[in-house]
């Protein structure tokens, strides 16, 4: 018998982007090779979301990995987790740590890390990196290579 909490809502469906990161449902499924130790990326080059401090929109190239436990996200429903932000003020280090957070606590993966590549903001780029401990030891774990920013150099 199928797990309902394991049935998809988004996958297949007309699904409109929730408004608020705590509205949006992720779906897990299944992770099709359980007991394997492999490495799952997800890269959101365009991620959005507001200064909370005046409103205006910040940008940044996120990249997820994990090594999946008896669960996988399901890519709809985690592109449609991140669009909510976009109407979302946070800081980015609270924006960055909190997507890798949720993830973890709903997951439940073996090891997950999350790289926060945002844009400069008064001239500075802050970047955010935040991961749930140390990688397995048989896991390959390529560099997320997402150059820090240069301006016009």
């Amino acid at each position: 018998m199928t797990d309902p909490a394991l049935t998809p809502l988004h996958l297949g469906q007309t699904s409109a982007l929730p408004t608020r990161p705590e509205e949006a449902v992720l779906d897990y499924v299944p992770n099709p090779r359980p007991g394997r130790t492999y490495l799952v990326r997800f890269a959101a080059p365009e991620f959005t979301s507001l200064c909370p401090v005046t409103g205006q929109p910040d940008f940044a190239h996120l990249v997820i990995d994990y090594a999946p436990g008896d669960t996988i996200v399901e890519s709809k429903s985690l592109k449609l987790f991140l669009g909510s932000f976009r109407n979302h003020a946070a800081f980015h280090e609270d924006c960055t740590v909190g997507i890798g957070e949720r993830l973890f606590t709903e997951m439940k993966p073996v090891w997950l890390r999350i790289g926060g590549y945002w844009y400069p903001r008064g001239g500075i780029p802050i970047d955010v990196f935040w991961q749930t401990g140390a990688p397995p030891q048989d896991l390959w774990l390529p560099a997320q290579d997402v150059p820090g920013y240069r301006g016009r150099g």
